[in-house]
């Protein structure tokens, strides 16, 4: 594939699912998977659009008890646009012969096309081309051009456009037992001679939702037929129009999308009928949409000239595609899953925690934006922590609207059939990542008043959180935390427990002393008022903080036979058969689903889901991870992390996307052939669908933004302090020429290159104080509008 287009050639109704979202489309405000424009939803198609923070809540019947779940909400189908001859069925690959079949997703002008020849039943041939945009200059724009040729025949084409709001959540298998109709009130009508609209609204949330589609044949000529049929759940114009080889019809059709969250509409169906009406031709469309994708990719550029770059550079269009500049005017979160599908209901998780790195350093109004979300939620947070006998703040493991935690607490295991309880509610840990993003994000924007206000808020309430949850106990002399879930996530109960949660998780405890350890820096850091306002607001007494400090020293991490154990007790659960069940089962990524289907749990065994303990050398740099040990009481010299990383990397089974990338991320500076090979896997997870189906059902953001931050921080060690830009490169075999553009303090568009050896820093023209740079114990000035090429060390 060239550098810049993801293709597929053929037709291939297995791959569908895969190919729709890795070819969705979206612009931060809204996205729509790659979906073919003529297809419903049914086994092979499943259109999707979804608007960023659109959320409705709904109660279903599962195994006998109800169950409430919110979901990001599958919006009205705004894709259809079919053709057939006026006698035929409608074109379709699904029931026509398939002469030739292209897709093409350009990612520098963010354009998707489709080229097919069919066949239909009467034997007359056609040639359909479609592109489509979501505009990212216009976050409520969307539109297509469809042209048709006839091919050895003459005769009349119908042509039907579409707004279709018979739709509900039902892309995941496993969710179709659960209520998934979300949308009531649909309501249809039409403006003018060539634009239909519809209405309609969430159940429970109650956002209206409007989209207005206008639809016109390039020749200008008239429509036949009404705009709009009465009633029903979609507004349909249909328009016949003479076909020959030499006369193809050509029809442009483009969507307006506004929701009631919106600001500075009267109301969404008048809103999104004049911005339909307003819009500009599909060419105009196209090139104003193209020089903002243009603008977009300078501002969070990343060239990789290895073999990674064409996978990096899908997974850097689809991140901005569902964090872009609009992103940063809404009040939506991190979504797991990105808006490419319904996995995860739509949620928001720890995610940002591999995402807010990267953009903190080319787009922070958006890392901004996502604290802020954070921030708005701080009231629910805290309240969770009061409602469970704690104090400070208590982040919910899956988050949507309101910041209640929407974690269910049933889940399907599709190998067995069962339902059984979720207890990943208790991954308390997210907390941790909260105050992490804020403390990066602040680090490298220089955001002191974020810092001060909002980020302080939260930052102290979650070190409160963890100095209340931890608890003294006099046999070990140390604090310890008690009945939660690491990021392992296979491990929820002690085996034959009757009750969740596993102590001492190491990853939850060493995170929750640096979380107390920074929040301590912050209080004397804070100017004197603000920090008597905030204290007085929390009625935080100096007795508490010195219990922060406390803890921060004396917070129990385990160990067992030479290497830090992952929660306590650890070192003492059953060794697995690994290969034995790699040879029964081939696949055992999701081992945990194999153990429960044999009636056996995972629970009992030396076996993890995806990095836990190593998500330390992912977090922290080694001086700073051995300095967060030293001040719990404890060495860590490099025979015990490296003992301790051979212990993990044999017992993983990599259930997780994430897996691959921070396993890579940890073994660059060591071992670097084995690197590579977890960062390629990191890198094909969505795009070869590692984890057998589910990328179908939404990308992992997570992963996309890690392995981008993998490039950024990971392979330069890269650290922008206040004082300047720390690095230490360490390239890997398949990534050792890369080009970055950062936005660091005000300087817009520093550039550094890693090539033959080498690491070349410009620094942009501006009025900014010179750029410092520091590279192990050299210390390097670049004025504004000047450049300077440094060795890297030997090995």
């Amino acid at each position: 594939m060239p550098d810049w287009t993801w293709r597929y050639e053929g037709y291939d109704p297995a791959q569908e699912r895969l190919r729709e979202a890795l070819c969705t489309l979206g612009n931060g405000y809204f996205a729509t998977r790659g979906a073919a424009a003529e297809s419903t939803a049914d086994a092979v198609h499943y259109p999707g659009t979804y608007a960023a923070g659109c959320y409705n809540r709904l109660t279903s019947q599962v195994a006998g008890r109800a169950v409430e779940n919110e979901d990001m909400v599958n919006l009205p189908n705004w894709l259809r646009l079919r053709v057939r001859a006026v006698d035929g069925d409608w074109f379709s690959p699904d029931h026509c012969s398939v002469l030739a079949y292209e897709q093409a997703l350009d990612l520098r002008r963010g354009v998707y096309t489709r080229r097919m020849r069919l066949r239909d039943g009467a034997g007359r041939g056609v040639l359909v081309e479609e592109t489509r945009v979501v505009h990212m200059g216009d976050p409520h724009l969307a539109g297509q051009r469809l042209t048709v040729t006839a091919e050895g025949w003459e005769g009349e084409l119908e042509v039907e456009s579409a707004l279709d709001g018979n739709v509900c959540n039902d892309g995941v298998e496993r969710y179709r037992g659960l209520d998934g109709r979300h949308l009531t009130g649909v309501e249809c009508g039409a403006t003018g001679a060539d634009t239909v609209w519809l209405s309609c609204r969430t159940s429970t949330s109650d956002i209206q939702v409007a989209m207005a589609a206008r639809t016109r044949v390039v020749d200008g000529s008239p429509p036949l037929s009404p705009p709009a049929a009465p009633g029903g759940s979609t507004a349909v114009h249909r328009l016949r129009r003479p076909a020959s080889p030499v006369r193809p019809v050509t029809v442009e059709k483009t969507v307006a999308v506004h929701t009631s969250r919106d600001p500075a509409i009267s109301d969404p169906v008048s809103a999104a009928v004049q911005r339909a009406g307003r819009a500009p031709a599909f060419a105009e469309l196209l090139a104003s949409h193209t020089t903002a994708w243009e603008s977009l990719w300078q501002r969070a550029e990343v060239d990789v000239r290895d073999e990674a770059g064409h996978l990096l550079r899908l997974h850097l269009f689809h991140l901005l595609q569902t964090l872009s500049p609009h992103t940063a005017g809404l009040d939506v979160g991190v979504p797991a899953r990105g808006l490419h599908g319904e996995a995860y209901r739509g949620h928001v998780f720890w995610d940002e925690l591999f995402v807010l790195p990267f953009l903190n350093l080319h787009l922070p109004e958006v890392s901004r934006a996502m604290l802020a979300y954070r921030h708005r939620r701080l009231g629910a947070a805290c309240q969770a922590a009061t409602d469970a006998g704690l104090a400070g703040a208590m982040y919910p493991w899956q988050s949507g609207s309101d910041g209640r935690e929407e974690t269910q607490r049933l889940h399907l295991n599709p190998r067995s059939g069962r339902w059984l309880p979720d207890h990943s509610h208790l991954q308390h840990h997210v907390g941790s990542a909260v105050a992490y993003n804020v403390w990066h994000y602040c680090a490298a924007s220089g955001d002191t008043d974020f810092l001060y206000g909002e980020g302080a808020e939260m930052l102290l309430q979650i070190a409160r959180f963890w100095a209340r949850s931890a608890v003294w106990d006099p046999a070990h002399e140390r604090y310890r935390i008690l009945g939660v879930v690491g990021p392992d996530e296979y491990h929820d109960a002690y085996p034959g427990a009757a009750h969740p949660g596993l102590d001492d998780n190491a990853y939850t405890n060493v995170t929750a002393a640096w979380v107390l350890t920074r929040a301590l820096e912050l209080a004397d850091a804070l100017p004197a008022p603000r920090r008597a306002e905030l204290y007085e607001r929390m009625g935080l007494e100096p007795s508490e903080t010195e219990r922060w400090q406390d803890v921060s020293r004396r917070l129990r991490v385990p160990f067992h036979s030479g290497v830090i154990s992952q929660f306590d007790g650890y070192g003492e659960l059953a060794e697995l058969d690994w290969e034995g069940y790699r040879r029964r089962y081939g696949d055992i990524r999701r081992l945990d689903r194999i153990l429960e289907a044999e009636d056996d749990s995972v629970n009992r065994y030396q076996a993890s889901k995806q990095a836990d303990v190593l998500m330390l050398g992912y977090l922290f740099p080694p001086a700073e991870l051995s300095a967060l040990f030293g001040r719990l009481g404890h060495r860590l010299d490099d025979d015990l992390w490296t003992g301790t990383v051979d212990h993990y990397l044999r017992r993983t089974s990599h259930g997780s996307t994430l897996s691959g990338l921070v396993h890579g991320w940890v073994l660059a500076r060591s071992r670097r052939s084995e690197a590579w090979s977890y960062v390629q896997e990191a890198l094909l997870g969505d795009a070869a669908d590692v984890q057998g189906g589910t990328t179908g059902e939404g990308i992992h953001l997570g992963a996309m933004g890690g392995t981008l931050d993998l490039v950024q921080r990971g392979l330069t060690g890269l650290d922008p302090g206040p004082d300047a830009l720390r690095l230490d490169p360490v390239p890997l075999p398949g990534l050792s020429r890369f080009h970055l553009s950062l936005r660091y303090r005000g300087h817009w568009g520093v550039g550094l290159t890693v090539r033959h050896g080498q690491l070349h820093v410009s620094a942009p023209e501006s009025a900014q104080a010179p750029l410092r740079i520091a590279l192990g114990d050299r210390l390097e000035t670049v004025p504004p509008g000047s450049s300077v090429t440094l060795d890297l060390p030997a090995g």
